[in-house]
């Protein structure tokens, strides 16, 4: 069953979102505040796909609450909601490990896609690899069976859409990708957002793979245009 867990204080948006996510199959749980929703994860034994989470709440705000989830959890997805709109709100929710922002009001439709494409992410984690299960670059191995990346036999950490980005670059050395290709390729070509989030992934990775990510060795910059991975 794909299990939702809603953290959302304001009663008409968190019964807005509860209905419509039942309505299209999912098992959803909801609570108020963030102290509620760390309670629920760890009750629950972690056993959520998707987490839908307010920043604004009394108590613990959406952000911490975010960080902690993600420390708990590298493959579940998570989705910050927020009635402002300001791009230090966005960035400061995707560097704390969030995968998606919504900004408030939002249209069923568009609830309904992003969550979609969250869940098809998170279950991509759990699909066996069909082809040759590693990519070898310079000191990084990506294993596509179990979803993980190492440098020089050491595990990174990676969030699944952080893993996804490098899976992308790693099947694509040396090439020049635009933002608009990454966008498509891992958060699907009907994404609502814009490619911001793929500006801020590409920080968050730089900061857990490069050895001095202010001067990426491995993914540099296509000023204008995109990314590159290096193959060294």
């Amino acid at each position: 069953m794909k299990r939702i867990l809603v953290c959302e204080d304001e009663d008409a948006i968190r019964e807005f979102v509860v209905m419509n996510l039942k309505r299209i199959g999912y098992d959803v749980m909801d609570v108020s505040c963030g102290e509620d929703a760390l309670e629920a994860f760890d009750a629950a034994g972690g056993n959520f796909d998707i987490v839908l989470l307010d920043i604004m709440m009394p108590g613990i705000d959406g952000f911490k609450v975010c960080k902690k989830l993600r420390e708990k959890s590298s493959t579940l997805g998570i989705i910050m909601l927020s009635a402002r709109s300001q791009e230090m709100d966005k960035v400061s929710g995707l560097m704390m490990g969030a995968d998606d922002y919504m900004t408030k009001p939002f249209s069923v439709s568009e609830l309904t896609a992003r969550v979609d494409a969250i869940y098809r992410r998170v279950c991509m984690s759990f699909t066996k690899a069909e082809k040759s299960p590693i990519i070898q670059s310079g000191p990084f191995a990506l294993n596509l069976k179990s979803r993980t990346v190492a440098k020089n036999g050491v595990l990174i950490v990676l969030t699944q859409v952080e893993y996804q980005i490098m899976e992308y670059f790693l099947s694509n050395k040396n090439t020049a990708l635009d933002r608009a290709s990454i966008l498509d390729h891992i958060w699907g070509d009907g994404y609502f957002g814009d490619d911001k989030i793929v500006d801020v992934n590409i920080r968050r990775i730089r900061m857990k793979i490069e050895d001095e990510p202010s001067n990426p060795k491995y993914i540099t910059t296509i000023w204008g245009y995109g990314y590159k991975w290096n193959d060294n």
